[in-house]
């Protein structure tokens, strides 16, 4: 259903069953999958926040079945002609979160009220990203973890902890794993994986000691294989 007073470009695509509420905008470029519904005064495909962005580029936002998109959120399009910003299937984006130019966000993904994602932020599924966090260009997001409300982050979140304040982790999301449905193996394989990076005085890097960790468990795995790539550096736990 699209409201009499929303305003959706000719050369956006709808899936079926979308809700487009009065005063929302859709723009050329974005296309929503089945079921997406959009709220009032939300902005889908506004031009980047980039001052040598050429508004003849052909590109876009692309949001995947099933997500809602509150009140005033805003989603910009890509950069580079030819592709789009990405958000999944079943997200939620709360009332004034925003999603930035050439960001990924992936299925299950959540941003509470004043959530602020910069561009070129990759999220992994599952994530939650509370009320009024702020997250600087460029930075990874793991999947699973929890950014509680206020955070700056400006350093990539390896996948299942909570962050806390500035760039600081403050343990595992135990909770979300539970809920998630994790065995008592892999939790115990995290928290052992987790110690030796974040609660230990070895000597090396973050890549350097997650390199001499062996996991016993897939999600274990993942975490480790996350400290493989070094984007802008890693948060850290209180004190250093």
């Amino acid at each position: 259903m699209i409201h009499e007073l929303a305003l959706v470009d000719e050369k956006a695509s709808l899936g079926e069953g979308c809700t487009v509420a009065a005063f929302a905008v859709v723009k050329a470029g974005v296309v929503l999958g089945e079921k997406v519904v959009v709220d009032h005064h939300a902005v889908i495909g506004g031009e980047p926040q980039d001052l040598k962005f050429d508004p003849a580029t052909p590109s876009g936002v692309e949001v995947g079945a099933g997500s809602v998109l509150r009140e005033g959120v805003t989603i910009h399009r890509a950069t580079r002609p030819g592709t789009n910003t990405l958000v999944g299937a079943n997200c939620l984006l709360m009332v004034n979160s925003h999603v930035g130019h050439d960001s990924v966000l992936a299925d299950n993904v959540i941003l509470a009220n004043g959530a602020l994602i910069a561009g070129h932020v990759t999220v992994g599924r599952n994530a939650f990203i509370s009320g009024n966090v702020v997250v600087h260009q460029n930075v990874r997001i793991g999947e699973g973890c929890i950014i509680s409300g206020g955070s700056r982050v400006g350093l990539d979140v390896p996948p299942y902890v909570i962050v806390d304040g500035k760039n600081t982790v403050a343990g595992l999301n135990l909770i979300g794993l539970r809920r998630r449905g994790h065995s008592a193996e892999e939790i115990a394989d995290l928290k052992s994986c987790y110690r030796a990076l974040f609660m230990t005085k070895a000597k090396g890097t973050m890549q350097e000691k997650a390199a001499g960790i062996e996991a016993q468990t897939e999600p274990g795995r993942i975490f480790l294989t996350f400290f493989n790539e070094k984007k802008r550096g890693f948060i850290h736990a209180r004190g250093g």
